[in-house]
């Protein structure tokens, strides 16, 4: 498109002389540098739209999968407690004296609460004997006086929780020391 090609030129009728030959040739010439330059200017003013349309629709799509799991780590958030409180009421005394169907219902409930946030990315942290992570586990106590190999978890005390590699809250252990 950037050929810099001559323009073959055959005089007609209006042109008489060679000097109003050069003139008309000169002029068209002028005019198709003109024609090219607009030309370049409007293919990169496309470009730059295009791109420009390209880096809204990346960013736009960015920022609403921030939005999306900004939404989910809060909805994780507001579930937690309940999760907490099925894990204390299974802890308790009392949780022997409840009938075992009513005790069944409600580890169903727990374990589909667990399965719907697995289903989300949603991972629950802490097992007993596993080695501490301190990017994973709060150490609330350490104590010698429990089975177990030293620097493991010994006990939960309350369950942490990760989205992918982030982690949403640590789970808060007794670590055998």
């Amino acid at each position: 498109m950037n050929d810099e090609r001559d323009i073959d030129f055959e005089p007609d009728e209006e042109l008489g002389d060679l000097a109003a030959a050069q003139a008309k040739i000169k002029k068209l010439k002028d005019e198709l540098a003109k024609i090219k330059a607009e030309r370049q200017e409007y293919l990169d003013g496309w470009q730059r739209c295009k791109a420009d349309a390209i880096n809204a629709k990346k960013d736009s799509e960015s920022r609403a999968s921030r939005v999306a799991e900004m939404l989910r780590e809060e909805l994780v958030h507001d579930i937690i407690p309940a999760l907490d409180s099925f894990d204390m009421a299974a802890g308790s005394e009392a949780w022997a004296q409840v009938s075992d169907g009513f005790r069944t219902g409600m580890e169903h409930v727990r374990n589909q609460l667990l399965e719907a946030l697995k289903r989300h990315g949603i991972e629950r942290i802490g097992k007993v004997g596993e080695k501490i992570d301190h990017a994973l586990h709060e150490v609330v106590e350490e104590r010698s006086d429990i089975a177990g190999e030293a620097g493991t978890v010994a006990r939960i005390l309350r369950y942490g929780y990760k989205a992918k590699d982030r982690v949403l809250r640590p789970a808060q252990v007794i670590v055998k020391s």
